[in-house]
């Protein structure tokens, strides 16, 4: 019997998969009292959860037996990688599941914030047809769209964005086989109408957009961030904002999630902000969560699960 930890809920498609496998006994480790007992009580060989629930040191220290950990998506923040891989454990992820999805949210939110649609429907809902007199807003064919990151994502927004007839530079840790032009991070940031983040978070990149990145932005672009909030040093996001250093601000990831009462942010006038639920859409979700689940069991099985998923396989074949 192989015993699995549930750290948050699944898909129902994915859980039925889980519930009927033979030999799998599954435990619910929603709040940390039920975590606890479950790993106080259980040799826990596999543990499954998705963007909230964390495994760290601590909870590993309890898993002596633990050989997977599988988080249903794409991001790993909430896991702790290297203390795993030092451990000998499989990080199982999704990579690419989310990149369509993601891709459309981006330019959803592109599309809300250049035309002012949110306030625009806004003002019907409260009886003011005659705001149209005052509307301001515009479109982005011609503008030019700055990328941070050519990855999967990142790729699929400019080619939707060149289909909206926006030209597409970006800046990447290296050259793309793509139709549009590599620049530095200064040029990037100089040149674009809007600018929108797709990198992930690393030491590297943590505050890459800080009062010095804002200042260097000349055309007052809109900012556009559907990868990690710690990205964007939010203090000096605020500033730019006050300071017309960018026009305007969507997101559907911050710093601090969820925010603190009373965010600053979260309250501007020129601010769009999404719960993090850009993967969150039923097709997306349930992908990811069967595709995940459909891994795990393999390994428990003792079967060889999709290429790719092992996030952290070319340093354990190191150990």
């Amino acid at each position: 019997m192989k015993n699995i930890l549930l750290l948050e809920t699944v898909d129902p498609v994915a859980m039925k998969l889980l519930s009927e496998a033979k030999g799998i006994a599954l435990f619910d480790g929603f709040s940390d009292n039920a975590k606890k007992k479950v790993v106080s009580e259980n040799d826990i060989d596999a543990i499954v959860t998705r963007g909230k629930g964390q495994v760290n040191a601590v909870l590993l220290d309890e898993c002596p037996n633990l050989t997977i950990i599988a988080r249903c998506g794409v991001g790993l923040d909430n896991i702790d990688v290297t203390e795993a891989t030092k451990r000998g454990i499989k990080v199982i992820n999704a990579p690419n599941s989310n990149a369509a999805t993601i891709a459309e949210h981006t330019i959803a939110l592109i599309l809300l914030l250049q035309r002012n649609l949110f306030s625009a429907i806004n003002m019907v809902k409260q009886g003011n047809w005659q705001g149209r007199n005052e509307y301001k807003g515009d479109e982005v064919n011609g503008k030019t769209l700055g990328i941070l990151g050519l990855g999967n994502i990142g790729k699929k927004v400019a080619t939707i964005a060149t289909a909206l007839g926006m030209k597409v530079v970006y800046w990447s840790a290296k050259k793309e086989n793509v139709p549009y032009l590599l620049v530095s991070l200064d040029d990037l940031l100089k040149k674009s109408d809007c600018i929108s983040v797709h990198l992930p978070l690393t030491q590297k990149t943590e505050n890459l957009l800080d009062r010095f990145a804002f200042e260097r932005m000349e055309k007052k672009p809109m900012l556009i961030n559907t990868a990690r909030g710690k990205i964007i040093n939010q203090q000096a996001l605020l500033k730019a904002l006050n300071t017309g250093m960018i026009s305007g601000f969507a997101a559907d990831v911050l710093a601090i999630e969820p925010p603190k009462e009373n965010d600053l942010l979260i309250a501007h006038p020129k601010i769009l902000i999404t719960p993090h639920l850009g993967s969150l859409t039923a097709t997306t979700y349930r992908q990811m969560c069967l595709r995940t689940v459909k891994n795990v069991l393999a390994l428990l099985e003792g079967n060889d699960p999709d290429d790719g998923c092992i996030f952290n396989h070319r340093e354990l074949s190191k150990n």
